[in-house]
């Protein structure tokens, strides 16, 4: 059932969730026997900072460092291959490897666009409710580009709001806002999508590398941030789920695990290469951090409208014509939530019963895309990177009406189905066929916002009832 237990506040997760004093004693005498300095040390994130030189982090970890250089001709990195050798009570040994763990899931329209909307516009037809996230912050991790704060302030004047959203940028593990690269189209994207249709709320962006342990603290930094303290995360990146390594998924899995104790709901883009995600082996994938139980994956969808309506919604898939198509299936490092045995996933390849994905979807197809501007230019663009912020901005409204944070929103949303979405019933991801309810295209389909949040409201005043 939904509500979950109270999340926890800041000040006492360290009690709950924090590392053993035990562990930390235990890997600092690891680290002076094995030459390597501390830097810094958060129990409260379980996170133990060291430095030293190549040669001893060789030693310790059992590993040889080199220069690598990318298949497709992208920047060389440092790295290893060999997994990490793990000391006692440690999950992961994250910054050894820099390679890019993520892309970013935005799609630029090939050919002319048939239609297209600003985000006020899909808050519209996606009814959302009344509110304009007042009182919320909401973090968006960005691991590569850069805003200019120019270009918002004009954006948003264009849409007409009487002022430009606060958006605060944050470095994480050295990322900074740097615009002037193809990611600043991510950037812009999520900025205005969210700052649109929540203006009120306080909007934070984390710049990280775009590196397994660039992404880890982004988002754990984010969701133990006392300072901003965000109700809400939106993550437009990813990689196939079996391009991770197990020892890096655990520990962004960490990281989004810590989130929902926290109460913060993070959505999360599904990805923008249909079933195979990207892949070359014929394989159906899922994308992560998308596939863990704790992201609100978000899929894609093709949007017509006609006089304020809603005329057609299908599956977002143009693959025919190159223009992407939406993330979505089983995954295979996740096992079947409780909350979502009632939703009739398929297994994954090998019969392993998995987590489906996605949770939800909204307008996506870079032919039905969403008016923004990047760098000085107005521009249409699509992907499940826009879906993302669009319930990142719908969940500040949410909250704001209620009152609460809604943390960790899937049980809410499996036990409330199909009564608050519009179904996706037309199309496939590729190796996926949507239908009735649940399917891993769309999964419960696009929000119906008002219908959403009567139900989350009766459903919350039912729980409190039984509790009593």
């Amino acid at each position: 059932t939904w509500p979950h237990t109270a999340p926890l506040q800041h000040a006492d997760f360290d009690k709950h969730g924090g590392a053993d004093p035990a562990d930390v004693t235990r890997l600092r005498d690891f680290a002076h026997t094995h030459g390597l300095e501390e830097t810094g040390c958060q129990p409260h994130r379980r996170v133990l900072h060291l430095r030293g030189s190549a040669a001893s982090m060789q030693r310790a970890f059992g590993v040889t460092l080199g220069r690598y250089q990318p298949e497709d001709g992208g920047e060389a990195f440092v790295g290893c291959a060999e997994a990490p050798a793990l000391p006692e009570g440690v999950i992961a040994v994250l910054g050894l490897d820099r390679r890019p763990v993520a892309r970013p899931h935005f799609r630029k329209p090939l050919a002319q666009p048939s239609q297209t909307y600003t985000p006020i516009q899909l808050g519209q037809l996606y009814a959302f409710p009344d509110g304009d996230g007042s009182g919320q912050n909401v973090a968006i991790i960005e691991l590569g580009g850069g805003y200019v704060a120019s270009d918002l302030s004009t954006y948003f004047k264009s849409l007409g709001l009487a002022k430009t959203p606060s958006v605060t940028a944050v470095s994480v593990a050295g990322g900074k806002n740097q615009p002037g690269s193809d990611a600043d189209a991510e950037v812009m994207l999520d900025i205005e999508v969210v700052g649109a249709l929540a203006p009120a709320a306080a909007l934070v962006v984390y710049f990280a590398p775009n590196t397994d342990q660039g992404f880890y603290e982004a988002i754990s930094q984010a969701a133990h941030d006392t300072t901003h303290k965000p109700s809400i995360i939106s993550i437009s990146w990813g990689g196939p789920e079996d391009s991770w390594s197990s020892t890096s998924r655990e520990a962004m899995q960490t990281a989004l695990q810590d989130a929902a104790a926290l109460g913060v709901t993070v959505t999360v883009a599904a990805g923008d290469s249909g079933s195979s995600d990207g892949e070359s082996d014929g394989l159906p994938h899922v994308d992560f951090p998308a596939s863990s139980p704790y992201a609100l994956a978000c899929g894609g969808t093709k949007l017509g409208a006609s006089a304020s309506q809603i005329s057609s919604e299908t599956v977002w898939n143009e693959t025919a014509a190159n223009e992407g198509a939406t993330g979505g299936g089983v995954s295979t490092a996740f096992a079947l939530p409780t909350w979502q045995k009632t939703a009739k996933v398929p297994v994954a390849t090998g019969g392993f019963a998995g987590r489906g994905v996605p949770d939800v979807a909204g307008d996506a197809d870079p032919l039905t895309g969403y008016q923004v501007r990047v760098d000085g230019t107005d521009q249409v663009i699509g992907g499940t990177s826009a879906v993302a912020p669009l319930w990142a901005a719908l969940v500040a409204r949410f909250n704001q009406a209620l009152g609460a944070p809604l943390g960790d929103m899937h049980a809410a949303v499996y036990q409330i189905g199909s009564a608050a979405f519009r179904d996706i019933t037309q199309g496939n991801n590729g190796a996926y066929q949507a239908g009735k309810s649940w399917d891993a295209c769309t999964g419960w389909g696009s929000p119906d916002g008002k219908a959403l949040l009567d139900a989350l409201t009766a459903l919350r005043k039912s729980t409190k009832k039984h509790a009593q």
